[in-house]
């Protein structure tokens, strides 16, 4: 499979790339520093020089792919708004390239009904503390990503994990579509790139969001 993976440089992109590539796809990546990009990487992986925000570079990242990854987000608590301007590039080009298959990490933030199963004190906390200061503009555009993937006729899917750590995976954790699993506060990067993988032959969460949390 030929895959096109935007955010590789970031710390689950690698993860997704390593991925890919033992698993025996192609892949190429649009990188802003490619530079930077593990060395261990570069021979195998077609670069693409340039940034989320310009589609014409978009566009070469996306010549004869057959799915997309996307590890884009925010690298800080600061008004980034990188989701808010690349997914609606990323769709578009999507749709004038003929490739339907899009997997995007995204937070447990991103829909209004993401804490229902929670205790009602960690939700309090985690609406009042979290989403609506510490990680307000974080979630905003996590928010924005939604809406733009929902509102094409992409099959898309949205992965939503609560806090993300760079431990070792475990290989098991829970997955809800509804809601963050009830405690849900973590979980390994190495698990929710696995998962995501794991969409690119699987039809089970087409057109939707889940959550995943060990």
């Amino acid at each position: 499979m030929r895959i096109a993976i935007f955010g590789a440089s970031g710390a689950t992109g690698q993860l997704l790339t390593e991925r890919s590539l033992a698993a025996g796809h192609q892949v190429t990546a649009l990188l802003r520093t490619p530079d930077t990009f593990l060395y261990r990487y570069r021979d195998r992986v077609h670069i693409v020089p340039g940034n989320a925000f310009d589609p014409q570079a978009i566009a070469r990242t996306l010549e004869g792919a057959d799915a997309v990854l996307s590890a884009l987000g925010a690298r800080s608590l600061k008004r980034e708004e990188v989701l808010e301007r690349a997914i609606p590039l990323i769709v578009e080009a999507m749709h004038h390239a003929n490739v339907r298959r899009i997997i995007a990490l995204g937070s447990a933030g991103a829909l209004p009904d993401s804490l229902d199963k929670q205790p009602a004190y960690r939700r309090w906390i985690s609406e009042n503390i979290f989403y609506k200061t510490l990680l307000k503009w974080p979630v905003a555009s996590q928010i924005s990503q939604y809406a733009t993937l929902s509102a094409s006729n992409l099959d898309w899917t949205m992965v939503m994990p609560p806090m993300l750590t760079n431990s070792p995976g475990r290989g098991s954790y829970r997955i809800d579509g509804d809601a963050l699993p009830r405690n849900g506060a973590r979980i390994a990067r190495a698990d929710v790139a696995e998962f995501m993988m794991q969409q690119l032959t699987s039809s089970d969460w087409l057109h939707k969001g889940v959550y995943l949390a060990w």
